[in-house]
């Protein structure tokens, strides 16, 4: 506010320009307390970093995103959801848009408080969409748009969780289902961080790079393809010393992990940063636009002033109250450990990628948030099939003393997955024992292997809040507009 002041004339003007640069600074620290969490929270969760440590790197990355690659122009109409010619005069632009910063900012800090994390393009849009209405009618929207919109809510976490799971399910089948699983990993790791290499230099180049120089799709796959290579042959000699010191068990695999996982939270955040940041220095810069040149602009040169404002504000609520979405996204939804962290981290960036050629509208808080549920789904069908595998061992022998079935269950559990799958086989071509449950006895214990390894109660909570936040924000921000312009006409 004090900065602002310096820089204003005084009058009105001025005073609207002070008004929305305070509001356009706690909507930035709202993005950082709700929608940084996404880029570090699983690495946090699985302890491949400290909270402090994933602080630290988030808030510069992501202020190193805003202030290097933010762009010098931004959009400040979000996504197109109004006609912004249909706005009657300046005066109404520049209080529509400080209605939506504020609408979308108390949405973010009431979001945060309860522990949802929500999607800030989505509470940017319901803030200009709600009062883009009230100023101009029904007529202004871009219905279309906001149907995409609304259809992200659910094509969003389903791609990233579908993802997610593909990427955990191909790391459990190629290496901790191995009987030498150390062997496996120095085959597997380097290609699947080279993996991780290719889609990051490819989102990269698409969300982060774009803005300083111009980069269409084929030029950022091969991009991403020359940095998958370095980053394989930098790998395999480092993989397979790390693995000479480790034990041969699944657990093990997991510190090989942790470095890719690190390098992932800092470039999700610096791309993040580049991106997201204009949903609070959007309206900012429309609004010292107005003020300045006095008409209404679709698109507004950013000030570093404003821009400044944007990277310091995320920062800043990132480290003042970040650490609350932080465990809820990496630890209180399901368990984590590093692979499963390296998978979301994945899902992340290829969700995006192929989302935005196909046209999708995602959201990265739903991507990542999907892909946490994803793995916690499948790891729940792993383990309740399990279970019902060894119980169906159980019934086959059921005329085995008990010391044969052990044995045999212990040989199953020891064996890799193509073993099992032969032994089951061969189980199967065997004559049955007699069984000892009757079907309704069975049907019983088949509902007690079902296994929950994912806290429903918060998925109804956060799937809630999806739905939700345009509605919500659009209200409010119908509202602020009525407030302002009943406070500001004569």
């Amino acid at each position: 506010m004090l900065f602002t002041i310096v820089r204003t004339d005084g009058g009105v003007d001025g005073i609207l320009l002070v008004i929305a640069a305070m509001i356009g600074g706690y909507m930035a620290m709202n993005i950082g307390a709700n929608d940084v969490a996404n880029n570090v929270g699983p690495a946090v969760g699985s302890h491949a970093i400290t909270l402090t440590g994933a602080i630290i790197i988030a808030a510069s990355f992501e202020a190193g995103g805003a202030l290097i690659a933010g762009g010098d122009v931004v959009g400040t109409i979000k996504n197109g959801i109004i006609d912004p010619d249909l706005v009657a005069d300046r005066d109404t632009f520049i209080w529509l848009m400080i209605a939506a910063l504020l609408a979308a900012a108390v949405w973010l800090n009431f979001a945060t408080a309860v522990g949802a994390p929500v999607s800030t393009t989505h509470s940017i849009v319901g803030g200009v969409l709600g009062a883009g209405i009230a100023a101009s009618g029904w007529g202004i929207a871009n219905w279309n748009q906001v149907g995409m919109i609304a259809a992200s809510w659910v094509i969003s976490p389903v791609l990233g969780g579908f993802i997610a799971a593909g990427f955990l399910y191909l790391i459990k089948r190629t290496i901790t289902y191995k009987t030498d699983v150390l062997g496996a990993a120095n085959r597997m790791v380097p290609i699947l961080v080279s993996l991780m290499a290719w889609a990051f230099g490819t989102y990269l180049m698409l969300k982060g790079v774009k803005k300083l120089v111009k980069v269409d799709f084929p030029v950022a796959v091969v991009i991403g393809f020359g940095a998958a290579l370095v980053v394989f042959l930098i790998m395999r000699p480092y993989i397979a010393n790390m693995t000479k010191a480790l034990e041969n068990h699944k657990s093990s695999v997991n510190e090989l992990f942790t470095i890719p996982l690190i390098f992932a939270a800092a470039l999700l955040s610096f791309a993040h940063g580049a991106n997201d940041v204009a949903n609070a220095v959007g309206p900012l810069a429309g609004i010292s636009e107005a003020i300045t040149g006095g008409e209404v602009a679709e698109k507004a040169s950013i000030p570093i002033w404003v821009m400044a404002i944007g990277a310091v504000g995320i920062s800043l609520g990132l480290a003042l109250y970040g650490p609350k979405l932080i465990r809820t996204v990496g630890s209180e939804i399901t368990e984590l450990d590093k692979m499963r962290a390296f998978c979301i981290a994945m899902a992340a960036a290829i969700t995006v990628i192929v989302a935005s050629q196909l046209g999708l509208p995602v959201s990265s808080t739903h991507i990542a948030v999907g892909g946490v549920f994803g793995v916690g789904f499948l790891r729940e069908y792993i383990k309740s099939s399990y279970a019902r595998t060894l119980q169906d061992i159980r019934d086959h022998h059921a005329d085995h003393d008990q010391e044969a079935v052990d044995a045999y269950l212990a040989k199953f559990e020891a064996a890799d997955v193509e073993t099992k799958g032969k032994m089951l086989r061969e189980m199967k071509q065997q004559a049955p024992g007699t069984k000892l449950l009757a079907k309704r006895e069975r049907r019983g214990l088949g509902r007690v292997h079902r296994i929950e390894l994912v806290k429903r109660s918060l998925l109804l909570r956060i799937a809630a809040a999806w739905v939700i936040t345009v509605p919500v924000a659009g209200g409010m921000a119908a509202m602020f507009f009525f407030m302002i312009r009943g406070m500001m006409l004569p």
